[in-house]
């Protein structure tokens, strides 16, 4: 078997070491004679792993005790409805910042419950940059402040946490959690699908501050309360176990390999190989996006022969280098760089796109 490198925007690599132990235990787990997906997720068994999967995220990200932790089905644009149902009185303002695709769904999942203001929006500049603090025109009375920490499509990304005074800071940190410490004290509400840096899809994991679930919200059936998610220690309904478990494998495995300040090292180190090659390339590769705010973990660049497009897929695709077909919103090129994608298989894209470029150029 030879695997690929895979620069999938998500669903996103997996280490091989956590899918080989995955593999190892998939047909008889635990001395329990039958496999984790078969068990009740209420067993003791299943409350055990459920239990350290917490325990290993919450040292992983250094969660406050005053934050609640919960592992719901679906993904973060299923999380983004939910935050105004328990977070914001019908038709209260909230504050967006739009600095790409993502946080212009996230106001579409809200639009009907609540008053969306835009406080900034960097679109009319082609979310190429994130509109400077001074600029964002924040409401005092607002439920909350939502920000996207990082675009996977427009390959921009929060390198600080913007200041935003007592309204609580709401982030969707799905594809930059874990990649670097970050200060979760400072968020009222930080919620990520794990398909990009915490293991695989259909599960998403959401750090709310316990004080916040005491807002009354809106009216809402009581599956969608996370109160009673939390109260239920995520198991209000039957939860995607298997997912559950694989994150929790993630978790000790990132653990294992020196937690998020290593993360925070690697993506560095990979995310400036290919900026490098995009850079020093004259103009062959480009990425538009302002340098203070480059992504770590999605690059999107640009061929200046839009007709080459085609062939680099085809051709990395040949070589081993899959998923780096740009997004259909904007075209072009993306590689992304989450965290289980080795820096090897940064150096190996980068070793591909000077051989392209000798070849084209």
């Amino acid at each position: 078997m030879s695997r690929v490198h895979n620069f999938s925007a998500g669903p996103a690599a997996l280490p091989e070491a956590v899918l080989r132990h995955a593999q190892s235990e998939m047909l008889e787990w635990n001395g329990v004679g039958a496999s984790i997906v078969e068990i009740s997720h209420r067993s003791a068994e299943f409350m055990e792993v459920a239990a350290r999967a917490e325990a290993d995220l919450r040292t992983l990200l250094t969660i406050p005790d005053d934050y609640g932790v919960l592992f719901l089905p679906g993904g973060a644009t299923t999380q983004q409805a939910l935050l105004a149902l328990n977070f914001a009185s019908p038709g209260q303002t909230v504050d967006y910042v739009v600095t790409g695709h993502w946080s212009k769904t996230a106001i579409k999942q809200v639009k009907d419950y609540v008053d969306v203001h835009v406080a900034a929006s960097s679109e009319a500049e082609g979310f190429t940059d994130i509109p400077p603090r001074a600029d964002w025109q924040l409401s005092p009375d607002a439920a909350y402040v939502h920000i996207t920490a990082n675009e996977t499509i427009h390959g921009v990304e929060f390198r600080h946490t913007p200041e935003v005074g007592q309204v609580p800071l709401f982030a969707d940190f799905s594809s930059s959690i874990a990649s670097e410490p970050i200060d979760v004290s400072r968020y009222g509400v930080i919620y990520a699908g794990a398909q990009k840096n915490l293991g695989p899809v259909g599960v998403a994991v959401v750090i709310v501050r316990r004080d916040l679930l005491e807002r009354a919200g809106q009216p809402r059936a009581d599956i969608f309360n996370y109160a009673s998610h939390l109260a239920r220690d995520s198991m209000l309904n039957t939860p995607p176990t298997w997912n559950w478990y694989l994150a929790g494998l993630m978790f000790r495995w990132m653990l294992d390999q020196g937690g998020v300040e290593e993360f925070a090292r690697r993506s560095a180190a990979k995310s400036q190989l290919v900026y490098g090659a995009i850079d020093a390339s004259g103009g062959f590769y480009r990425n538009t996006v302002h340098p203070a705010v480059r992504s770590r973990m999605n690059i999107p660049f640009f061929l200046a022969d839009e007709a080459l497009t085609a062939r680099f897929v085809a051709e990395s695709k040949a070589a081993g280098l899959i998923g780096l077909k740009g997004h259909k919103a904007v075209g072009g090129l993306r590689a992304s760089l989450y965290n289980a994608l080795p820096v090897a298989s940064a150096q190996v894209l980068v070793d591909f796109m000077h051989d392209f470029q000798r070849r084209n150029g």
